[in-house]
């Protein structure tokens, strides 16, 4: 079987792969190319095959990655306000979305189709190739999610200086005292030997 472990950027293509985007969200898969040989992709974990990437095989060829037409919902609209909301509901179901120019689309679903009627658009059903927006895959997005781990820190810190702050509970002065008033009856208690003692002197 053929393998390939890594993408190249530049290359003319010997062979063709054609994968819908379930297939091609996966970094460890199986598959035949056009001309019948089966290949067997092995990348890093998180990897996202998209349309016209280059795999470089164990045997020195290159492989394109084609996205296969598949079964889609497309939503055509001249309003961009009403598109807007589209994608907007359709993001808050955080489903995969590609945004074309007067267009989005998504896999097809019966519910989402009937939500998106229920907005007041029109819904195509076809078969078309799907490459959905990198989303929260994307780098600007990670670069976003550090910022906020940077942020939760200092709030971490601030949460360590409140910890500190009980130094005020540790202000278990008035325990002390309380030894301290122990002590003073103890005193009392010498005192009353004390007065033993001077019991003993007047016999």
């Amino acid at each position: 079987m053929l393998e390939a472990h890594e993408i190249v950027h530049t290359g003319t293509a010997q062979a063709t792969i054609d994968l819908p985007f379930e297939r091609r969200k996966k970094s460890r898969l199986r598959c035949a190319l056009r001309d019948g040989r089966t290949l067997g992709v092995f990348l890093p974990r998180g990897t996202v095959l998209r349309h016209g990437t280059l795999l470089r095989a164990t045997d020195g060829s290159i492989i394109a990655v084609h996205a296969a037409a598949e079964d889609v919902s497309t939503v055509h609209c001249s309003d961009a306000h009403l598109l807007t909301r589209v994608a907007y509901h359709l993001g808050n179901r955080h489903v995969p979305l590609e945004i074309g120019r007067g267009f989005v689309r998504y896999q097809h679903d019966h519910v989402l189709d009937a939500m998106v009627r229920g907005l007041g658009a029109e819904v195509r059903f076809e078969q078309a190739p799907f490459e959905p927006e990198a989303g929260a895959y994307g780098g600007g997005h990670r670069h976003h999610h550090d910022h906020d781990h940077d942020h939760n820190h200092a709030h971490d810190h601030d949460h360590t200086h409140d910890h500190n702050h009980a130094h005020d509970h540790n202000h278990a002065h008035d325990h002390n005292h309380d030894h301290d008033h122990a002590g003073e009856h103890g005193h009392g208690h010498g005192h009353g030997h004390g007065d033993g003692h001077q019991e003993g002197e007047k016999t």
